[in-house]
């Protein structure tokens, strides 16, 4: 029995030197040997030596012998065994540890490791391994892991406690990851063996990408991020064929979140120029349509696209006072022309031949709205003198629907305004929903600019002048505001703005979809709720000025305004009804 050099438990030593003796925990955490692998091949800490013809297994590959457990009684891989020997399976060993109090935090949790002042949790440990200070005491920078006699927090060394936190690579203290080394030291490491090409080296194009991954906020993130993403194994092969990246090469890969994100990744570090991404990704989009598609019907399908839709397009996004994503309607337009050239095919159809009862054949077939689209590709085909004029009808215009009641979306606000419980960014975004009616493209790209902060009144600018704000609401949106990042962001070449809800991909808000879903998640239905609030605003505003502060076209207020004041007439007509009724009885 020894006391422990590391942990300062005494317990049978495993390995005894100058430096003193370490128990099994820290041997096996700290002074394991490691070898390759003999299963996945990496340098790790070998669990079983290689015999009978078996090779070395590490921790993560060896699972222990099958046995039954001694408390779920399942024959399963034990290699833990309690203190009466009988075998236990890794699910039951981690529901079952006996826990201490920790002597930093308090709360009662399995010990992670054992310092001078006392049993150590896990989120502990790792908080202070993370954050390593100046001790007062001799004035190194250490992980502080001892207190002096007065509770003043000191590093080990100071108090007899040789545990040794430094980098052997680098000489850093704190943040110590595997064989010595700190976690910056292996992010390096790691970020060199990704973005290394053919020759072994990193390509002078990749360097800023490799120096925003090498210096990332928190390398912790950025190693996980490295092992496990999808997005770093497309990366690393399209590294390892040693082109040089473009935006042309990212466009022939198919169509997916994993080559959105590496392209905005390369965009945000400065190694591709930026675009107008929603755009411009859609011709790449089409050539994956059209690989199964008739030769003629590509001959059609690409200039309809490229000189009449996003033509038009790209001079809107040029002069648009608001963000907008054009992408999802551009695409709807080109697989309604593909499916209208299909179903021409079917009836042995040309467009010399179509007439105006092709046409509302194929309107009359529809099962929703999304067939009278058409109009854009017949408008083409008119005006190159493919198909004669021909006629669509309108869409038919349909009332605003679910409209949320009035009893249920101000429990609602009061909720999102007073519910510590939901996270900040629900609630700030729930309650301008709840109030304002913003699209959610409008919503999601909001920043600090947009607020407008006086002595006594806080306003939110969503379209020509600003809006006073509630002052929760304002306190709520100042907090969001000037609280860190919640996601470590890596440095971008070029400023950009700093969005209130930032999403998961580098420079980019969250996307439209995912904030449907989280506010519908947590009890905020988003159409139901904006259209319930533009119809409140409608009623007591005229069009111009609700199209002033919400910022919506002036055409759309209006028809919310005669929507709103229809039903108010509606409903006073009814009130008056069921009075005169009453005094009639």
């Amino acid at each position: 029995m020894h006391t422990c050099v590391s942990c300062g438990k005494t317990a049978a030593a495993a390995l005894v030197d100058d430096d003193g003796a370490l128990c099994h925990l820290c041997y096996n955490r700290h002074r394991r040997p490691r070898r390759p692998c003999g299963r996945c091949g990496q340098l790790k800490r070998i669990a079983r030596n290689a015999r009978d013809g078996q090779p070395d297994l590490c921790d993560g590959c060896y699972q222990g012998p099958d046995a039954t457990c001694s408390i779920c009684s399942r024959v399963r891989p034990c290699a833990s065994r309690d203190e009466q020997g009988q075998p236990i399976c890794a699910t039951c060993y981690q529901r079952h540890r006996t826990g201490e109090p920790c002597a930093r935090c308090g709360r009662t949790k399995p010990v992670n490791t054992r310092w001078p002042i006392g049993p150590v949790c896990m989120t502990c440990y790792t908080a202070v391994l993370r954050s390593p200070a100046e001790c007062p005491r001799c004035g190194m920078v250490q992980p502080l892991i001892a207190r002096d006699d007065d509770g003043t927090e000191v590093c080990g060394p100071c108090v007899g406690f040789a545990a040794d936190y430094t980098c052997k690579q680098c000489g850093r203290t704190g943040n110590p990851h595997s064989r010595g080394r700190c976690a910056h030291c292996v992010l390096a490491e790691r970020v060199n063996a990704l973005l290394a090409g053919p020759d072994g080296t990193v390509a002078e194009q990749l360097r800023p990408l490799a120096d925003a991954l090498t210096h990332a906020p928190s390398p912790f993130p950025a190693i996980q991020w490295i092992k496990e993403s999808p997005n770093t194994k497309l990366l690393s092969r399209l590294v390892a064929e040693g082109d040089t990246l473009t935006h042309e090469l990212l466009d022939e890969l198919p169509p997916s979140r994993n080559q959105r994100y590496i392209r905005q990744l390369l965009v945000h570090t400065g190694i591709l120029e930026e675009r107008h991404e929603d755009l411009e990704r859609i011709p790449g989009w089409l050539e994956h349509e059209l690989a199964d598609k008739p030769a003629a019907h590509a001959n059609l399908a690409r200039p309809f696209l490229n000189w009449f839709l996003l033509r038009r397009a790209r001079q809107r996004a040029a002069i648009r006072r608001h963000p907008a994503s054009a992408d999802r309607d551009l695409r709807r337009r080109v697989s309604v022309a593909l499916d209208f050239l299909a179903w021409m095919d079917r009836r042995g159809l040309v467009l010399a031949d179509l007439a105006q009862e092709h046409i509302d054949d194929w309107i009359a077939g529809a099962t929703s709205q999304r067939r009278y689209l058409i109009r854009y590709f017949l408008k083409w085909t008119t005006s190159r003198r493919l198909t004669r004029e021909l006629t669509v009808p309108s869409i038919p215009r349909q009332e605003p629907q679910n409209l949320l009641d009035e009893d249920d979306r101000w429990p609602l606000l009061q909720r999102c305004l007073t519910d510590y419980a939901l996270p900040a960014d629900v609630r700030a975004a729930g309650a301008i929903t709840l109030l304002f009616g913003p699209s959610t493209e409008r919503l999601c790209h909001l920043t600090p600019e947009h607020l407008k902060f006086g002595d006594k009144h806080a306003h939110l600018v969503l379209g020509r002048h600003p809006v006073l704000l509630p002052p929760r609401l304002a306190e709520l949106l100042r907090h969001l505001a000037e609280q860190p990042q919640l996601r470590p962001q890596l440095s971008r070449a070029r400023p950009g703005p700093r969005w209130l809800f930032p999403g998961m991909v580098p420079g980019k808000p969250i996307s439209t979809h995912g904030m449907t879903q989280k506010l519908n998640r947590h009890g905020i239905p988003v159409r139901t709720a904006r259209n319930a609030a533009l119809a409140a605003l409608a009623a007591d505003l005229p069009s111009p000025i609700l199209a002033d502060v919400t910022g919506m076209h002036r055409h759309t207020a209006l028809r919310w305004v005669a929507y709103a004041r229809r039903d108010w007439a509606e409903y006073l007509a009814a009130r008056a009804a069921e009075q005169g009724q009453g005094v009639r009885e």
